[in-house]
């Protein structure tokens, strides 16, 4: 841990005094109110980032800082350095690391956050409220003997994977910005060390309400409902049993963020109890990566040595995950124990059938159909059998189907494929919609453009290895922009060459 008292990092509060009479961090625009921080204290710990010796700017999202009513155009690249190292803060901000558990491939663990303070809750000009979390600011109390800190490379990695699943409609965390440090950290080798500033409707997680569970304290997990409630879902406050109510939302949410994973080739990588968000939103972008050749065990995880979190068991570890939600929200669902254990039971045993409900109206929507067809379900399972057997590209296969004209390409001249699309052409043909509209639905559902694995790491290569940011803003602009055909972003259409593929991602922790 860096010397408090170390000149340089003294120096750097100087110059956020020196710079101008009105601070930097209220010129641009927060408007804090940290409800989170008026929680019981039991639910996190306050304390301030370690400073960092020389931060520096690696990339600002103008764009979200603009959707947020943030002007980053009166701040200087020293300026907000500072701020997103956590070097000088505005006094609105509550920084806190906050308490969580979690099952972690399956073993529970007492967690928190190990390397993460959350500033505070910023209020938009519309009234909407972000949790504002730096990531690689240093030890807390639940750093587990680690050292707080970040790599470069990660934290860049979750800017891409973040901005691209917004840009894919996918609920998500977003990226704010990534500062290095100016100082190392020790993971196999020295890496350059960096903070990620993420914005989130929240971090409150599964693990939250597994910790307060563990630590037997019932008045507080009726806190924490009662808050969650309150903070994401209003509505339910006024339900006939709004803890019940509550757990049937959050498996609806999930089910359908999960669908929406397996829409575009997703694969999180981690899906363990404390990233899965109460809120809904993708959390957490350790190894995750996105399918290239169809298969549905594919993991590229390092650490997933049984294929627990692969691409086609994300559903049903979703409903493991909601399982252990449940539990905890027993005593509040009904105050006798038996009848708690059948209402969550109920809930948690329609998670399938929700979640099949959202792939298959996302898989219609991906084929161009309006309607719905009892054949629907075979041309779907045809379609993946043909591109498993094939080894044929996800994204690039559903995309071909947005074309006018029959792909050109070599693997779609097999003859099973050229049956299979007689038979989708004939189920277009029986809707009552034109086939332009047909086109225009597909080419809104099946994207040209995902942030391929051997892109992403040749980007984070450059950045982390070169300091060369021109690759991962040429990415971001691609992956920004996943409907376009534009003919300056088709090297990001083609799939790795063998020798490119990526066959393992790293959590970077």
């Amino acid at each position: 841990m860096p010397d408090l008292t170390d000149n340089a990092l003294l120096n750097g509060y100087d110059m956020a005094l020196k710079t101008n009479t009105k601070p930097a961090n209220d010129r641009i625009g927060w408007r804090f109110d940290n409800s989170y921080a008026r929680l019981p204290q039991s639910f996190y710990a306050q304390l301030h980032p370690v400073p960092v010796r020389a931060p520096q700017v690696g990339i600002l999202n103008h764009a979200l800082a603009e959707s947020l009513g943030l002007d980053f155009c009166t701040l200087s690249e020293e300026e907000a350095a500072l701020l997103f190292s956590g070097n000088a803060l505005p006094d609105s901000m509550q920084p806190i690391a906050q308490a969580y558990a979690g099952h972690q491939f399956g073993n529970f663990t007492m967690l928190g956050d190990g390397r993460a303070i959350l500033l505070g809750e910023h209020l938009t000009p519309a009234g909407k409220r972000y949790d504002i979390q730096l990531k690689g600011s240093g030890q807390t109390p639940f750093s587990r003997h680690g050292d707080g800190r970040a790599a470069l490379a990660p934290m860049l990695r979750e800017y891409i994977i973040s901005e691209a699943m917004h840009a894919l409609d996918i609920p998500t965390t977003r990226s704010l910005a990534v500062v290095t440090t100016g100082e190392s950290v020790m993971r196999e080798t020295m890496l350059p060390g960096a903070i990620l500033t993420r914005v989130a409707a929240s971090h409150i997680r599964v693990g939250t309400f597994e910790y307060v569970a563990r630590t037997g304290d019932k008045a507080g997990i009726k806190t924490l409902t009662d808050y969650v409630i309150q903070r994401h879902y209003p509505g339910l406050s006024e339900a006939e049993n709004p803890y019940l109510a509550l757990l049937n939302r959050v498996i609806e949410r999930q089910a359908s963020l999960v669908a929406k994973w397996l829409l575009v080739g997703f694969i999180h990588g981690v899906m363990n109890t404390d990233n899965m968000a109460i809120s809904g939103e993708t959390i957490d972008y350790g190894p995750c990566a996105f399918m290239d050749a169809y298969d549905p065990d594919t993991v590229f995880s390092s650490i997933d040595y049984h294929g627990r979190y692969s691409y086609s068991n994300q559903p049903h570890m979703a409903q493991w995950n909601l399982t252990r939600f449940a539990e905890t929200l027993l005593p509040l669902i009904h105050p006798e124990q038996e009848k708690a254990v059948a209402l969550a039971e109920q809930a948690i045993h329609a998670f399938p059938e929700i979640y099949q409900a959202h792939w298959i109206a996302g898989m219609q929507k991906k084929l161009g159909f309006f309607t719905e067809d009892a054949g629907d379900t075979e041309l779907i399972a045809d379609l993946l059998t043909w591109m498993y057997k094939h080894k044929a590209d996800y994204t690039r296969s559903f995309h071909a189907l947005a074309s006018e004209d029959f792909p050109k390409d070599a693997v779609f001249q097999d003859a099973e494929y050229v049956e299979w699309h007689a038979r989708w052409q004939a189920r277009l043909s029986i809707q009552s919609e034109p086939s332009a509209s047909a086109l225009c639905l597909m080419r809104a559902n099946n994207p040209a453009i995902i942030p391929r694995n051997h892109r992403v790491e040749e980007a984070l290569a450059a950045a982390s290895e070169r300091g060369d940011y021109s690759l991962m803003h040429r990415l971001l602009a691609a992956v920004t922009n996943p409907y376009t055909d534009a003919p300056e972003y088709s090297d990001y259409c083609t799939p790795p060459a063998p020798s490119e593929g990526v066959y393992q991602t790293f959590c970077g922790t």
